[in-house]
C-alpha cells in the first residue's frame, strides 16, 4: 500500500514548500494536506503536485479542534498507512507586549500550536507505533528560533508556544523510539512567508536581516528540505533532535 504523509497547514508557506519538496523527492508517497480558511490556495497546492504524479487530498479543519483532527486523520487512513506527520500548522498574533495581550488571544495560539501539535501527534502515534501494530514512521514538528529567544516586545505568547513544542519533541521521541517511530523538530529563524503580515510586519524579513549572521532571512523551501529529510530513511537514527534552521541566529 502507499505510505501518506500529513502535513497541517499545507495551503502555505513551509507547509505548501514541504509538499513540493516531498513530490519532488518522493512522488510515490500519497499526501494529504489541511488548511483551515484558504481552499483556493490549497487546491493550487494539491494540483500542482497531482501533476507531478502525486496522490494528494486536501481537507479543511482546524487543529484546535479535536473532531477536525480526527477528520484529517481519516482521510489520511483512506489512502494508506501513515508514515509521516508534519506539524506545522501554526498562528501568531500581532506584535506586541505581553501586558497589552487578551487571554483570548493567548488561549488560541496555545490552542493551535500547542494543544493541536499534541492531538495530531497522538493520532499519528496511534497509527505508527508498532505498540498499535503499525510499521513506524516519523513526526516532524515545525517549532521555532523563538522558542530560544522569546521574542520580547514582539509575540511572547508564540515564543512560549513553540518552547512547548520543543518540550513535547524530545518527550514524545523519548517514548516512542522504541516503537518505530521518530520525533524531531525543526527550528526556523527569519524566514520569508506571509506569518510576518499576520504579525502586522509584513517587511520584517528585509527590516531584521542584518541581525542574522548569514545576513538575509531564509526561505520556505530551505526549511522544508530539513523537513523532508527527517520524515525520510536517510534520517533514520535521528530522533528528539531540535534542527535549528535560522542562518546562524
Amino acid at each position: 500500500m502507499t505510505d501518506v504523509v500529513l502535513i497541517t497547514g499545507g495551503s502555505r508557506g513551509i507547509g505548501a514548500a514541504t509538499a513540493r519538496r516531498l513530490a519532488r523527492d518522493r512522488p510515490e508517497v500519497a499526501q494529504v494536506l489541511t488548511y483551515v480558511n484558504n481552499a483556493e490556495a490549497a487546491t493550487a497546492v494539491a494540483d500542482e503536485i497531482r501533476a507531478a504524479g502525486v496522490t494528494v487530498e486536501t481537507v479543511r479543519g482546524d487543529v484546535a479542534t479535536e473532531a477536525d483532527v480526527l477528520a484529517m486523520f481519516d482521510a489520511a487512513d483512506r489512502l494508506g498507512p501513515l508514515t509521516g506527520l508534519v506539524n506545522n500548522a501554526g498562528v501568531v498574533s500581532p506584535i506586541g507586549r505581553l501586558d497589552q495581550f487578551e487571554a483570548e488571544r493567548i488561549e488560541r495560539t496555545m490552542a493551535v500550536n500547542v494543544t493541536g501539535s499534541m492531538v495530531c501527534a497522538r493520532e499519528a502515534v496511534r497509527r505508527m507505533s508498532t505498540v498499535y501494530g503499525g510499521g513506524g514512521g516519523s513526526i516532524v514538528n515545525v517549532s521555532s528560533r523563538a522558542a530560544s529567544f522569546g521574542s520580547p516586545n514582539d509575540f511572547i505568547d508564540y515564543a512560549a508556544s513553540k518552547g512547548a513544542i520543543d518540550t513535547m519533541t524530545i518527550g514524545l521521541a523519548t517514548e516512542v523510539a522504541a516503537e518505530g517511530v521518530r520525533v524531531n523538530a525543526v527550528r526556523p529563524g527569519l524566514i520569508d512567508t506571509d506569518i510576518h503580515a499576520s504579525a502586522g510586519l509584513p517587511d520584517r524579513v528585509a527590516l531584521l536581516a542584518d541581525r542574522v549572521p548569514m545576513g538575509r532571512g531564509g526561505t520556505a523551501e530551505e526549511v522544508a528540505a530539513s523537513i523532508v529529510w527527517l520524515l525520510s530513511d536517510d534520517a533514520s537514527y535521528v530522533t528528539g533532535a531540535l534542527l535549528d534552521v535560522g542562518g546562524g541566529r
